[in-house]
């Protein structure tokens, strides 16, 4: 006899794949429960039904219910198609006279066979019943060379605690058990099936037997004698004898074991995957290769990445993922998909999404694609991740690298980094950077404090920040320090116009906070572009010299050729004060010498050392010149030690062989004097040579006043004390004043040259000279006057009961032999005016 399958489901793609899968069967197919009604009445062949549940018109229940409903359909044995988690449906569809389950997504081993079970089952009952009839040879073919295991039993007793009465047995049920007929007849089925599945077993049989169920199918264990398990598909259902009133049954078993096994490492791997998933940041994902990435599977973690359900991307149902990338990437990604599928290359890319609620995150996405055996892209498979919190991260680190914290300006780094890059790219346009130099700025913390002083650079910002345009941006480069960098101006009185501009902006603020500024400007050009360091250097210097330039005459300071040289020169001074320092012999360091002469012996009574330097290529240098750089390069305390110990040794040969009372006096700067342990060290230096403090006048610019008055005085306190004598130098033109010479740890004005000079321009009689030394003179100081050059000074000088004079007029600085031959022989004022030709 013919024996049929139907299947039946909405889905036709299911219908075509499984009737793909039985392929050596006759099937036939019906897409909801009326089409396979309407099927089986037509065509008696049919005995095997593979159903799905959920169908429209009649589902899987109401087509149960009507075969168990009608005599006609007893024979047709119904296999359910069901999900994993359609526990509770498998359960009712075994109710209503299903025999068996086949989950989805079906696995081709496992529906062939389950399907050739009933397909040998029903053969079997056909043998059957053919054999009553028959008494053929039939049956013994198909019971003894069966694959699967079948066993015939019949009801021995009324309790459910006897065993039946085993009437036949097949080889291969014998070998599934690996137990022989004789050994099942006298164990009894019930004591070699596990236990955990014996108490279903029953159950199931005890409905089969009181006509409950037509038959019943189920997976349960064995117990081999050797204590092995074996897991076995059992298919019971009731065999009608004629012969017999007997309740007789037929079981079907298939071994099972390594699906079983295949199972448990699918379900431990569906865990592990599902833990996984769970604790992903983001989605799991299989896609067409299409514009709209159309998905065919995403994992549960879509919904709080992207605020939409899984279901809603399958096959763009709500929305497709393309429609989730933020525009600017859309076209980027599929450009760089279609490059790494075509070198066969994993995939990576960070970009940004659009949720559903419209707040935009950064996601990694990592994938590759699947390819068929021609090479044909099949699907693309990969994960998408929340990275928005380190994307966070990376761009407060990058604020942080690329801003000042307090302005929110570019700062330093990532001018740099701008000025190299429009360096590489050669733009044909004109380029400058201006610095706003606002260094002076730190006087204010410490008047008012540190907060008060950032409160005052945040409004200095506030005013410049409108001057930012698309050509011309404004960075924070230094502490206090600002740069405008100005692409694409036409002429260098452009950039003028600007800083004019500037400067006028900021005078509100500066003039009432008395602060200068300092504006220096750096056209940028095909010789410095490249450099940036230096370039950012030279714009700096610039700035640095317009703010010592500033109260003078307010000054843009362009960095130019003459600059340059400037630079060079200082370079080359620093150069020759550093092998001065370092040298034994000096290097070029000597000194001159000017007489001081005393008005009231008409004598010289001492000199005054003034450094020099003859420097290799650079020539005669002045101390005008190589003070300042001195000083700020701190070599003025190496420098300085040789000039005290010149002018000592030069002093102590003076007085060799006279008996006259001379002094020498040497220039001591403010860095020398609040070096540490200063004055050990000057009386050190003296008694090595050796000469008397006392014997030695330390002069120091009036200016050293103006900061740290009290350590400089105390310190001058202490020099007074070991012996020498304290000249205030310049006296008139820095911090010092007549009403505050009582309190200076002093001996002697040293009045400047200009006070000198007005002597020859205004009526002497006007001048304050009289009263700067009538003054001092009552704190009981003693007064020189510096750069007396003609006659009437002297005159003046000596009416007004100075006490002694230098200049031109006298003398000028002579080297050390003129000095000691001037010093040892005694001149009157006549003799030596005489000798300058003064007379």
């Amino acid at each position: 006899m013919t024996i049929k399958i139907l299947i039946v489901d909405d889905s036709a793609a299911d219908r075509l794949l499984i009737q793909q899968m039985l392929g050596e069967y006759q099937v036939v197919t019906a897409n909801d429960g009326l089409e396979a009604i309407q099927k089986i009445e037509a065509d008696p062949a049919i005995s095997l039904v593979l159903l799905d549940i959920n169908m429209p018109n009649m589902d899987g229940f109401q087509f149960l219910t009507l075969l168990k409903s009608d005599e006609r359909y007893r024979k047709i044995r119904t296999v359910i198609l069901t999900n994993y988690q359609d526990l509770d449906n498998e359960i009712k569809s075994l109710k209503l006279g299903a025999v068996d389950y086949i989950r989805k997504p079906v696995q081709m081993d496992l529906l062939r066979t389950r399907v050739a079970i009933y397909i040998e089952l029903l053969r079997i009952q056909n043998a059957y019943e053919q054999k009553l009839q028959e008494q053929g040879l039939t049956y013994d073919v198909i019971f003894h060379q069966a694959p699967i295991g079948i066993a015939i039993s019949q009801r021995s007793g009324i309790s459910d605690n006897e065993d039946d009465i085993l009437i036949d047995v097949n080889p291969m049920y014998e070998r599934i058990t690996g137990r022989t007929k004789e050994e099942q007849a006298r164990v009894g089925w019930r004591n070699f099936t596990h236990p955990d599945d014996l108490e279903r077993d029953r159950e199931n049989l005890k409905k089969l037997r009181e006509g409950e169920i037509q038959s019943y199918a189920m997976d349960k264990r064995y117990i081999k004698p050797d204590e092995s398990i074996v897991w076995v598909h059992m298919v019971v259902a009731p065999l009608t004898l004629s012969t017999s009133n007997l309740f007789t049954h037929i079981c079907l078993v298939q071994d099972i074991t390594w699906r079983k096994e295949i199972e448990a490492k699918l379900l431990e791997s569906e865990r592990s995957k599902s833990v996984l998933l769970s604790h992903l940041p983001g989605l799991a994902y299989r896609c067409n290769y299409d514009r709209d990435w159309t998905m065919q599977y995403v994992s549960t973690g879509c919904y709080s990445l992207t605020g939409y359900q899984p279901e809603s991307l399958i096959n763009n149902r709500d929305i497709s993922y393309n429609e989730i990338i933020s525009p600017e990437y859309r076209t980027l990604l599929w450009n760089l998909w279609q490059q790494n599928l075509n070198e066969k290359i994993p995939f990576q890319y960070e970009y940004e999404i659009i949720t559903a609620k419209g707040d935009h995150k950064w996601v990694l996405e990592m994938g590759e694609g699947i390819y068929n055996k021609k090479g044909e892209v099949e699907a693309l498979e990969g994960i998408v991740i929340d990275i928005s919190d380190r994307k966070q991260i990376e761009n407060t680190l990058r604020f942080t690298n690329e801003h000042d914290p307090w302005t929110g300006l570019y700062n330093r780094n990532f001018l740099e980094n701008l000025l190299e890059m429009d360096a590489k790219e050669q733009q044909e346009i004109k380029r400058a950077v201006i610095s706003i130099n606002l260094s002076s700025v730190q006087s204010l913390s410490t008047t008012y404090g540190y907060h008060y002083t950032q409160e005052f650079i945040r409004s200095i910002v506030d005013v410049l920040l409108p001057y930012c345009t698309e050509t011309r941006q404004l960075f924070n480069t230094y502490e206090n320090r600002f740069v405008f960098y100005v692409r694409d101006y036409q002429t260098k009185a452009e950039l003028v116009s600007f800083c004019e501009t500037i400067l006028c902006l900021l005078d509100p603020l500066l003039s009432i906070e008395r602060i200068n500024c300092g504006i220096g400007v750096t056209e940028i050009n095909s010789r410095n572009q490249w450099d940036v360091n230096q370039l950012l250097k030279n714009l700096l210097i610039a700035s640095e010299r317009s703010l010592e330039l500033h109260e003078r005459d307010l000054e843009i300071c362009f960095y130019d050729a003459e600059m340059e040289k400037r630079l060079l020169r200082e370079a080359e001074v620093k150069h020759e004060l550093a092998r001065i320092a370092s040298d034994e012999n000096d290097g070029g360091l000597f000194l001159q010498y000017q007489p001081i002469l005393d008005l009231k012996t008409n004598q010289i009574c001492g000199f005054e050392a003034l450094a020099r330097i003859q420097g290799g290529k650079i020539g005669l240098i002045s101390p005008l010149e190589f003070i300042p750089i001195a000083e700020k390069t701190k070599l003025i305390i190496p420098v300085g030690k040789k000039i005290i110990t010149q002018a000592s040794r030069f002093y102590k040969k003076l007085t060799a062989d006279s008996n006259k009372t001379l002094n020498i006096a040497i220039n001591v700067s403010v860095i020398q004097l609040l070096n540490k342990d200063f004055c050990n060290i000057i009386q050190e230096l003296i008694h090595e040579i050796p000469i008397k403090p006392e014997s030695v006048c330390l002069e120091i610019t009036e200016s050293v006043f103006a900061t740290n008055y009290e350590e400089i005085n105390f310190i001058l306190g202490q020099l007074k004390e070991i012996g020498f004598h304290i000249a205030i130098d310049d006296f008139g033109t820095g911090y010092s004043s007549l009403s505050r010479e009582h309190e200076l740890n002093v001996d002697c004005l040293k009045i400047d040259k200009e006070f000198i000079n007005n002597l020859m321009q205004m009526n002497p009689e006007l001048s304050f000279v009289s009263d700067i030394i009538s003054m001092a003179h009552k704190v009981g100081h003693v007064v020189v006057a510096e750069g007396v050059e003609y006659e009437e000074q002297l005159q003046y000088l000596y009416r007004c009961g100075c006490d002694m004079v230098q200049g031109y007029l006298i003398s000028r600085p002579i080297h050390e032999d003129a000095a000691l031959e001037l010093g040892r022989n005694s001149k009157t004022l006549d003799q030596i005016l005489e000798r300058n030709g003064a007379k």
